[in-house]
């Protein structure tokens, strides 16, 4: 078997329907804290398209980030990407776990 006969299936299924697949048990606090400041004076803002949940939204009008952290998938895409987002490991008991695995 080829590698790319082994990867057909997983590119068959949409973003929305493999978050699906993560099941999500967060707090009423978030894990996630962003520089407001920072934010706004990066140009790029490379959080609101590298987080692969969607986390991170840019509001128009106040120019500062929405954070949507009840979305995270914990993979640290966020830190790596920006040094404004502080990203914590969820409360006890909080976090993802995997559905199916």
């Amino acid at each position: 078997m080829d590698i790319k006969d082994f990867l057909k299936p997983l590119k068959k299924i949409s973003l929305p329907d493999r978050l699906f697949l993560v099941q999500r048990n967060f707090g009423k606090r978030s894990h996630i804290q962003v520089n407001q400041q920072q934010f706004k004076a990066d140009p790029k803002q490379p959080v609101t398209f590298l987080c692969p949940a969607k986390v991170y939204e840019h509001n128009e009008a106040t120019r500062e980030c929405i954070v949507n952290f009840e979305n995270c998938l914990e993979c640290g895409a966020c830190q790596v990407a920006s040094r404004y987002v502080v990203w914590k490991n969820p409360d006890g008991r909080s976090g993802i776990t995997l559905k199916y695995g």
